[in-house]
C-alpha cells in the first residue's frame, strides 16, 4: 500500500479547486480521505504558495480558488500540458510586440518539467503541422492590454490615428471587441466625435490611454461581420458582386474573410461580395478560382472583363 505524501495531497486538493467553483471542507475531505481539519491545513498550505483560497463562511459556504495579486504555479494536466505548449510554439511567432519572446521562455519552462512523453506528443504535433499565415503587423503588447481592459470595463479610449493618405487626428472611442485576421489586429468602437460605428487598425493606432469616462453599451453589430464587411469593402473604390457555381462553403476554402464575403445563394450558386480599386485585376482574381461566374455589380465590371478577355486573346493569338 502506497502513503500519499503531504505534497502529493497539496496537489490534489488545487487540481479539485480548479474542477470546480466552490467545495464545502467536507466534500473535499471525502474526496482527499481526510479530516475537515487536513483539508484546512492543506488550504493554508496552498495560500502560502500565493494559491487564492477564499473561504467563505455559513451553510452554503466553501471553498473557492480566487485571482490573486501574483501568478501562482500552475497546474495542469495531460490535455491542457500539450494544449499549452503547441500554442506557446504557435505564438512564438506571432503579431502581438514581444510575444515571441515570452512564448519561447514559458515554452522553455514548460517543456523543463514536462513528462518525456508529453513532451514527445508536442513535438509530434509540431512537426507535423505548418502554417499559411505569413508575418503580421507586430503590435504592442501594451496597446492590447488596454483596449482588452477598455472593452471590458466599458470606458472610452482616445488615441491618435493615422488614415491611409497619412494624416493623422486624435479619436475618442467607445470600444466594443478586438478581431484579429491573423496578419492584423481591429478594433470595433462607437467613434464619438463622428457618431457611428468604426472599425481601426491597431498598427495605426499611437498613444492608446484609457479614460475614466464610463460608457452604457449600445446595441452593436455583431463585431466579426462588421469589420470583415469593413476589410473587404470599405477601403476601395468599387464594391463588386459576382455569382459563383459552387457552395459558399467551398468559396471560403478559396477566399480568405479579409479578402472578400461569401453569402449563400440559390441553386447551387453562392455570392462574392469584395472590393478593390482595379475592376480588371478583380476580374483576374475572379477567373483564378476556375469555377463558372456570372458578374453581378457594378456594371462597369463586365466592361473590364471584356477588355481583359480582348488582351488574353491578342496574347494567345499565334505569330504570323
Amino acid at each position: 500500500m502506497t502513503v500519499e505524501t503531504t505534497t502529493e495531497r497539496v496537489l490534489r486538493l488545487l487540481a479539485l479547486l480548479q474542477r470546480r467553483a466552490s467545495w464545502t471542507a467536507t466534500e473535499l475531505a471525502a474526496e482527499l480521505g481526510v479530516t475537515d481539519r487536513s483539508v484546512r491545513r492543506d488550504v493554508e498550505r496552498l495560500r502560502a504558495l500565493g494559491y487564492p483560497v477564499r473561504a467563505a463562511p455559513g451553510v452554503g459556504g466553501g471553498y473557492q480558488l480566487g485571482a490573486g495579486a501574483r501568478l501562482p504555479p500552475l497546474l495542469l494536466d495531460d490535455e491542457e500540458a500539450i494544449a499549452t505548449a503547441v500554442s506557446l510554439r504557435l505564438a512564438s511567432g506571432g503579431t502581438v510586440a514581444g510575444a515571441a519572446e515570452a512564448a519561447l521562455r514559458a515554452l522553455a519552462k514548460l517543456d523543463q518539467v514536462m513528462p518525456p512523453r508529453l513532451r514527445a506528443e508536442v513535438r509530434a504535433v509540431h512537426g507535423a503541422t505548418d502554417t499559411m499565415v505569413g508575418a503580421g503587423v507586430e503590435i504592442d503588447a501594451e496597446v492590447l492590454v488596454t483596449l482588452a481592459r477598455a472593452c471590458r470595463d466599458a470606458v472610452r479610449v482616445r488615441f491618435g490615428y493615422a488614415d491611409r493618405r497619412g494624416g493623422r487626428r486624435e479619436r475618442t472611442v467607445e470600444p466594443v471587441r478586438m478581431v484579429t485576421t491573423g496578419r492584423r489586429w481591429y478594433l470595433m468602437a462607437w467613434d464619438v466625435d463622428r457618431g457611428d460605428w468604426r472599425t481601426f487598425r491597431l498598427d495605426r493606432m499611437g498613444g492608446v490611454t484609457a479614460t475614466t469616462w464610463r460608457f452604457r453599451p449600445r446595441e452593436h453589430p455583431d463585431p466579426v461581420a462588421y469589420v470583415r464587411r469593413s476589410v473587404t469593402e470599405s477601403p476601395y473604390r468599387h464594391v463588386v458582386r459576382v455569382r459563383l457555381h459552387a457552395t459558399a462553403e467551398r468559396v471560403r476554402d478559396l477566399v480568405p474573410p479579409t479578402v472578400g464575403r461569401v453569402e449563400e445563394d440559390r441553386d447551387g450558386w453562392c455570392l462574392l461580395v469584395a472590393g478593390g480599386d482595379d475592376l480588371e485585376v478583380v476580374v483576374g482574381r475572379i477567373a483564378m478560382l476556375g469555377l463558372e461566374a456570372e458578374l453581378v455589380d457594378p456594371p462597369e465590371l463586365r466592361a473590364a472583363a471584356a477588355r481583359l478577355a480582348a488582351r488574353l486573346t491578342a496574347m494567345a493569338a499565334p505569330d504570323d
